[in-house]
């Protein structure tokens, strides 16, 4: 398949998949307590890693990891958020979206969470499965363009709440979001053993 065409099958399969994934509920929790362009910074940045490792190894992920193994740790990791958003630790690093480590260090959290979330998704699974027969480049910039274009509303939706709302409900949501992910994450992997 030519790029082009690479590029059209990725976005419309990547974009249906993802509609009402898990991602849409962390994506929508982080919009509602960090500014929206950092969210969507950090879910385009991972959509591109995560997919561009997934068109890079093809096969070789279900050859190195099963997929039970990587959903269930990604579901222990998940749990692990939520305890650590209750906390509240770092509700102050971002008071002021001039302080450089407290953005750097929001982004790499919205980035690490939601490549752990994806990592051994359908997207994933689905884009590693469309690069093994068409145009690398194409599937690459096609998913990604997708998985982001579906991650768009959530982060409209999530910050429009968190403008609204006060931080401790915003936090407990979120917290109660990682806490379902990683409950479904677990649950997802449990099956496949």
């Amino acid at each position: 398949m030519l790029g082009v065409d690479a590029f059209a099958v990725a976005f419309g399969v990547v974009i249906v998949a993802e509609l009402g994934d898990k991602s849409q509920l962390l994506t929508l929790s982080f919009a509602a307590r960090y500014p929206a362009w950092l969210v969507l910074a950090g879910v385009t940045i991972a959509a591109l890693l995560m997919l561009g490792l997934a068109v890079l190894a093809g096969s070789m992920f279900a050859l190195v990891l099963p997929i039970a193994v990587v959903q269930v740790a990604a579901g222990i990791a998940f749990l692990a958020f939520g305890i650590w958003t209750l906390r509240g630790d770092d509700d102050e690093q971002l008071a002021g979206a001039a302080q450089v480590r407290g953005v750097a260090r929001a982004l790499l959290t919205v980035a690490g969470a939601f490549l752990i979330a994806e990592f051994g998704d359908k997207t994933m699974l689905a884009t590693l499965t469309l690069a093994a027969t068409a145009d690398p480049l194409g599937t690459w910039l096609g998913a990604g363009a997708g998985m982001v274009g579906a991650n768009v509303a959530a982060i409209v939706v999530g910050a429009l709440l968190g403008a609204r709302l006060p931080r401790r409900p915003i936090r407990i949501l979120a917290a109660l979001a990682f806490l379902v992910v990683g409950a479904l994450l677990i649950a997802e992997g449990a099956a496949l053993i």
